[in-house]
């Protein structure tokens, strides 16, 4: 790949603009600007939980999931342009079954938490639901048109780092790993 980005700082944003990638200038706090960051901010969550130990295959999975978030922010960046395809989602799917069958049926609502890697993974959780919810917005907004697959993919995506997080809670800590479920009225008097 070509250098790029030879100068980092460019200040045509400093007036509260940004570009996107077909040429257009749009306001930073514009809705595709909101789901667009929130999709980067989900991705920099994804990284952070990759830098703590895990199976491989889950390894796998979420380094294929960055490159993914990647071509949402592309196809954000430039409207109508789709480079996301059903195959995408199938792979999340498949992925989210074979790691749910070999978990305990969950019985009990859980609480974020437990081992430090499986509390990482609920954080990209909630940002990713945080990510969809910008796309929708998106997608209310006159005049504006997502991905056909971004929704999709993201509600996939969080049901998949929920997964992942029960599999972290098991993972390297048989005896006494496992979800850290709700009591409900636990504190009442």
């Amino acid at each position: 790949m070509a250098n790029r980005l030879s100068k980092i700082y460019t200040r045509t944003g400093d007036r509260g603009e940004t570009g996107l990638a077909d040429g257009s200038r749009v306001a930073k706090d514009s809705p595709r600007i909101e789901a667009i960051g929130t999709i980067d901010e989900l991705n920099s969550c994804i990284g952070v939980l990759l830098a703590e130990a895990m199976p491989h295959e889950l390894r796998a999975c979420l380094s294929n999931v960055q490159n993914d978030l990647f071509d949402l922010g592309g196809e954000l960046s430039v409207p109508g342009h789709d480079i996301l395809s059903p195959s995408h989602v199938a792979r999340l799917e498949t992925a989210l079954d074979a790691l749910n069958a070999a978990l305990p049926p969950l019985k009990d609502f859980i609480l974020p938490g437990g081992s430090r890697a499986a509390a990482l993974a609920h954080v990209a959780r909630t940002v990713c639901r945080r990510a969809e919810r910008r796309v929708i917005t998106l997608a209310h907004t006159q005049g504006e048109s997502v991905p056909a697959l971004a929704c999709p993919y993201l509600n996939r995506l969080s049901d998949l780092l929920f997964v992942a997080s029960r599999v972290l809670n098991r993972w390297g800590n048989e005896k006494d790993g496992g979800d850290v479920l709700w009591q409900p009225g636990k504190n009442r008097k």
